[in-house]
């Protein structure tokens, strides 16, 4: 990749992705349709098709079991989703697990920026957290993405980068209505 993409354009392009998954309205298994259900290994799947069509991917997006996503000679990226409540609009349990858990081995954002701190690559790494919330939020994402920064930083010793966020609203499922993602470079 001749100009390596900042983390701001690619969390953005990001969440262009994940908001024309949704828009196809593609039910994944048997939940309402809209891209809210979809686990992290099918959505991740998905983002890395369409920023495949975007000319500055083009050739350089690959899924992989870590990272999750590598662009080629410019970021591996590791995902986790966030859905406080299910499809079926019920408060989900542990949900807040996925980002927090603070021990390497384990399947947390935590645990993941454990590992790309381990990864000997080239590439840029970074941790992506994709949140889905209803509009107005009823449970806010912030809290728990200050947390994870709190326990990365301060009990984990992470040295993490300011964090990226964006938002997208207008979701098509019924619980999931809006898109916020955050992005931290490791």
């Amino acid at each position: 990749m001749a100009n390596i993409v900042e983390l701001p354009i690619l969390v953005d392009d990001i969440a262009d992705a994940v908001i024309a998954i949704d828009h196809s309205s593609e039910a994944h298994k048997s939940f309402q349709p809209g891209v809210g259900p979809y686990g992290e290994p099918q959505l991740v799947r998905r983002i890395a098709a369409n920023l495949s069509k975007l000319p500055r991917y083009l050739g350089y997006v690959k899924c992989k079991r870590s990272p999750d996503l590598l662009i080629t000679n410019a970021w591996a990226l590791e995902f986790k989703i966030a859905r406080p409540f299910g499809d079926n609009g019920n408060e989900a349990e542990d949900w807040s697990v996925n980002l927090l858990h603070p021990y390497a081995g384990n399947v947390s954002t935590i645990g993941d920026c454990l590992k790309l701190r381990e990864l000997r690559i080239p590439e840029r790494k970074a941790v992506v957290a994709i949140g889905y919330e209803h509009t107005p939020p009823r449970i806010s994402l912030a809290p728990l993405f200050c947390a994870f920064e709190v326990i990365a930083r301060d009990v984990m010793k992470l040295e993490l980068g300011r964090r990226v966020e964006v938002q997208r609203r207008g979701l098509i499922h019924p619980v999931h209505q809006q898109l916020t993602i955050a992005a931290w470079e490791v």
